[in-house]
């Protein structure tokens, strides 16, 4: 097996792209270097120097990197859609394509190889701090994923949900999201994906070292590359991939709890109150403050509560944000009810009444947007309602555990794991049951 290449969707369908060429880079036989303007006319993408004039254009503009040429966009929107969304400029390595997508927009698509790719995957997903054996089990779990979902994307058809209507017309809709969304490009730069936010001092640091360390090293199992998920904090017990994406079996992807000792895998709605409203001695039960600070990016650092968490809603916000999100006025709000949890507390399938209608939803993802402005932490939660004197609700309350889909590897329960001397191999092999680490270039 050889070191694959893979295109990066670092600006998926923007207006305008803004940026400077770091360096030369080279399309059809010129150079082009400096500050630039890239803006849609029809069919071409118009590459512009700082003031606007036109230098080359076409439907596909592609750049080739001169030796150690770097580029930098100005305003990429990073955590698209969640609590902590901001633009910042990031500068990258590799080839450059700016595409027209025919509707008005630019795409801009970076080439590189999957060890540089991984570097940056490693540093922008947590600290250059972490401690080392957690960013070398970081570093084999992000290739892992990446180079499975391109077999993946190679062998099957995309599957993302369904809709369907019961015979008391009941809505039910039931939707997840992979990769596969990306039609332009391998893989995007945001969490929906990995992060991947370019080069800095990070990328020559502590999470460069883990990617060289083990460069080629793979998760097998039965003979094949891992799709090794991870989230950034279970809550104390991972989740089943089929509680969050479609209805089949990943043996390396089912529940444990992260901890020495298990605990009792959620089965009822008593089970999932217990389980939340309580605090175990998990990994991820992370409190000292200088360890957090080694293992998380400044802007997760303020997300302080992801092992249990609690939101409000007054009942006409509550109602306000599903409409929204959902597209169904569900009239008054009556009741929030988990139809089905994995063994995490995570719910899989939940049904919202109102006076206008009923809706089932899942999955994992689907019902953390439908029921928050930006997306809840998790789908591990418990629903507490206020009503007023004749039983109507006022007031909604969301107690929650966790902090992502929690299948695969806890991102801050591995790194404390690490932080208490267990290696790359132990964390690894403690959350993909049953897979084996072997190298294939």
């Amino acid at each position: 097996m050889e070191e694959p290449k893979i295109t990066v969707g670092i600006c998926d369908r923007y207006p305008e792209i803004r940026g400077s060429l770091n360096g030369f880079y080279r399309p059809n036989g010129i150079m082009l270097s400096g500050e630039f303007i890239v803006r849609p006319d029809g069919r071409d993408a118009v590459f512009c120097d700082a003031h606007g004039r036109e230098i080359i254009r076409a439907p596909r503009l592609r750049l080739f990197a001169e030796k150690d040429a770097t580029f930098s966009i100005y305003g990429v929107t990073i955590g698209i859609g969640f609590h902590w969304e901001q633009e910042k400029k990031l500068t990258y390595a590799g080839d450059l394509t700016f595409l027209a997508t025919g509707d008005g927009k630019i795409t801009a698509i970076n080439e590189l190889s999957v060890e540089r790719y991984l570097e940056s995957v490693v540093s922008s997903e947590m600290n250059d701090d972490a401690p080392r054996e957690f960013l070398r089990a970081h570093a084999i779990a992000s290739r892992s994923w990446l180079v499975a979902m391109l077999q993946r994307r190679e062998k099957s058809e995309k599957t993302d949900g369904y809709e369907k209507r019961d015979g008391n017309d009941e809505k039910e809709v039931i939707r997840w999201y992979d990769r596969e969304d990306h039609d332009l490009f391998d893989v995007c730069a945001d969490d929906h994906c990995q992060r991947y936010q370019g080069i800095s001092d990070r990328t020559r640091g502590n999470a460069a070292r883990a990617v060289k360390e083990t460069r080629g090293v793979f998760l097998i199992h039965g003979g094949r590359i891992c799709d090794a998920r991870y989230h950034k904090a279970c809550g104390g017990m991972t989740e089943n991939y089929s509680a969050c994406w479609e209805e089949k079996e990943v043996p390396y992807l089912s529940h444990v709890s992260d901890a020495v000792r298990p605990f009792a895998p959620v089965r009822t709605e008593k089970d999932a109150e217990r389980w939340i409203m309580a605090e175990p001695a998990s990994w991820c039960n992370v409190k000292d403050a200088t360890l957090l600070a080694k293992i998380l990016p400044d802007y997760d650092r303020k997300t302080v509560d992801f092992l249990r968490w609690r939101v409000e809603y007054r009942r006409e916000e509550l109602e306000d944000i599903i409409r929204a999100k959902s597209g169904v006025d569900f009239g008054t709000l009556r009741a929030i009810v988990p139809l089905q949890r994995g063994p995490s507390g995570r719910i899989s399938r939940l049904r919202i009444e109102g006076t206008k209608a009923k809706v089932v939803v899942g999955k994992e993802l689907e019902i953390r947007r439908w029921l928050s402005p930006s997306h809840l932490y998790s789908s591990a939660f418990i629903v507490q309602i206020k009503r007023d004197q004749s039983g109507v609700p006022t007031g909604f309350v969301l107690i929650g555990a966790g902090w992502g889909h929690g299948v695969g590897l806890c991102q801050i329960g591995a790194a404390a794991m690490a932080a208490s001397g267990l290696n790359a191999e132990e964390i690894l092999l403690h959350y993909f049951k049953g897979a084996a680490l072997v190298k294939r270039y």
